[in-house]
């Protein structure tokens, strides 16, 4: 019982659309430009990178805050913690009040690696963010980064023997990202994916 309250505090915590709150700050309904989506790198690319920077940094804490209150409302059990970073994502990327149509659960899910830093083991920040900056380096691209990142995550719990449940649920949270960045995987395999860091002419 524990795993599903703790989902619904992250869903609710995560349906706190940073990207939508600071569009409307700055007069922008965010949905309506750029890709539309509600997260990080679209803000950054409407909005400026402040509105970016913030944008993100709020996208992290709510998986932080889902986090940390469920681990300790439920004794250190970092289960908790983890399932209340994975309601974060489902609530980022599918919230209520905005048609299910939100972002795509990365900042969230970095959210949730940080907090495994203290809880778990400060190598899952090592592996991941190091596999994450690679796939951003190599094809100059956040969302093939984000890929990569997603699916180092199960791969890095298994590695440093994490409890097989938090390899599982990572495993699912991989899935998701990959599911949500399924047109970036279509611009990608066609070249047209847009990139971080544009040459000038």
């Amino acid at each position: 019982m524990f795993r599903v309250i703790c989902v619904l505090i992250g869903y609710f915590v995560g349906c706190i659309q940073s990207a939508y709150v600071v569009g409307k700050f700055n007069h922008v309904d965010i949905r309506q430009y750029g890709s539309g989506n509600l997260g990080t790198t679209n803000a950054l690319r409407v909005l400026g990178k402040k509105a970016g920077a913030i944008t993100f940094i709020c996208d992290i804490l709510k998986s932080v805050i889902s986090f940390a209150v469920c681990y300790k409302l439920f004794g250190g059990n970092i289960m908790a913690g983890v399932y209340a970073s994975f309601g974060a994502v489902l609530g980022h990327d599918f919230p209520f009040y905005l048609k299910f149509k939100g972002g795509k659960g990365i900042a969230a899910t970095i959210g949730m690696t940080l907090s495994l830093i203290v809880t778990f083991n400060p190598l899952i920040a090592v592996i991941t963010y190091t596999a994450g900056i690679i796939g951003i380096a190599a094809t100059n691209t956040i969302s093939a980064g984000s890929i990569v990142f997603s699916v180092a995550i199960p791969v890095a719990c298994f590695i440093l023997k994490a409890p097989y449940e938090l390899t599982a649920v990572t495993a699912f949270m991989c899935v998701l990202a990959i599911y949500k960045h399924r047109s970036n995987i279509e611009r990608l395999r066609a070249g047209t994916e847009n990139k971080f860091i544009k040459k000038k002419d």
